[in-house]
């Protein structure tokens, strides 16, 4: 069973900046507020409520079509750890990254 696409009809914004938004909003720690900088200093003037409409509205299909996707034999990862003392006591930090968003260096 293949997810439908997403639908952006009647939207003043272009796809691929309600895409952008909605997965700075959910992939990491930020306001809408600070979203909604992030865009401005992109010269993309939203406001953070309509991010927040976005997120509501997207958001729940984005995550679905993810859990949908399969793995693929072919697809790698890379596994970081550090170990770190924070007041005496050591953690262990780790972090998995996939083979697509590694940079060249």
């Amino acid at each position: 069973m293949d997810p439908s696409p997403v639908s952006y009809r009647r939207h003043r914004f272009p796809p691929q900046i309600i895409a952008h938004a909605v997965w700075l909003y959910f992939r990491f720690p930020l306001s809408l507020r600070l979203v909604e900088e992030m865009l401005l200093e992109r010269g993309i003037v939203v406001s953070y409520e309509t991010i927040r409409r976005w997120g509501r509205k997207f958001g729940p299909d984005y995550a679905r079509r993810l859990h949908c996707k399969k793995p693929s034999r072919n697809e790698v990862w890379h596994l970081d750890e550090v170990a770190i003392t924070i007041a005496g006591t050591k953690h262990w930090l780790w972090r998995a990254v996939d083979a697509g968003l590694r940079t060249s260096g």
